[in-house]
């Protein structure tokens, strides 16, 4: 089990890059605004037609890009094609962000559930990943909501460190997942089975009592998403680290 590099531990890691006016979500300007502020960087990935994990939280391509249809649908090539908020930037592949940040920051890259219902059926993008990670020399860490990509995760890529991204996983937040799902996970079950050293949970569920008996055992606690310089330091009581936007870290 590779333990979450110390790198991860340090300065606070800007939530889908360093996003803000004329630098979207996961796009280049938002990953060289981390870099030049020394931030960490956590990014997603959803996989193109053709196989290529693309830098991309949704599924489908609309609040992002104004164009209608899932990121599946489309190469890597035409989704290239594609201009973020109406800036001048493009998705980035996983290759892409690799080459621009060469670490010199730490890089989290949460894997989007591809199942559609947090269930095993998982393995081409974790492959992509894990293949486009094969030469990468910087502090790197993946995690997922989805325990079986974990798992997969694992046997594709097995020295680099991996987490589960955790909640509360409430029938609110989670309106297409059953009930039997979500009543499992919601005690992250799987985090010893799939060799986790870390879970990034959600902030307002860090007083849960199972979040505490990871820590106490030696798991890494990140946590999601912090908005406000008040909210990190109540979150910094149990949380090792922060993912955050929106404010000054």
């Amino acid at each position: 089990m590779p333990a979450l590099p110390e790198a991860f531990l340090g300065r606070p890691i800007a939530h889908r890059a360093l996003h803000g006016p004329g630098a979207p979500e996961n796009s280049g300007p938002a990953i060289a605004r981390a870099i030049a502020a020394g931030y960490g960087i956590e990014i997603d990935v959803q996989l193109s037609s053709d196989g290529r994990a693309m830098v991309f939280h949704d599924y489908d391509l609309q609040r992002l890009t104004g164009t209608k249809g899932a990121v599946q649908q489309r190469s890597a090539a035409a989704l290239a094609d594609l201009r973020l908020l109406g800036t001048e930037a493009a998705i980035p592949t996983l290759r892409e962000v690799l080459a621009q940040v060469a670490g010199a920051v730490p890089l989290l890259i949460e894997v989007k559930d591809q199942d559609g219902t947090l269930g095993p059926r998982v393995g081409p993008l974790e492959d992509a990943v894990a293949a486009d990670l094969e030469s990468y020399s910087g502090p790197v860490a993946v995690m997922s909501f989805n325990p079986h990509s974990v798992a997969h995760f694992a046997g594709a890529a097995p020295q680099i460190a991996r987490g589960l991204t955790t909640d509360a996983f409430t029938a609110e937040d989670w309106p297409t997942i059953p009930a039997a799902t979500r009543d499992r996970l919601r005690d992250f079950p799987d985090y010893h089975h799939v060799g986790a050293s870390f879970i990034s949970h959600a902030a307002d569920d860090l007083d849960n009592p199972r979040v505490t008996e990871l820590k106490n055992a030696g798991a890494a606690i990140l946590c999601w998403t912090i908005r406000s310089a008040a909210a990190e330091a109540q979150a910094r009581r149990i949380a090792q680290n922060v993912t955050f936007e929106g404010y000054d870290a």
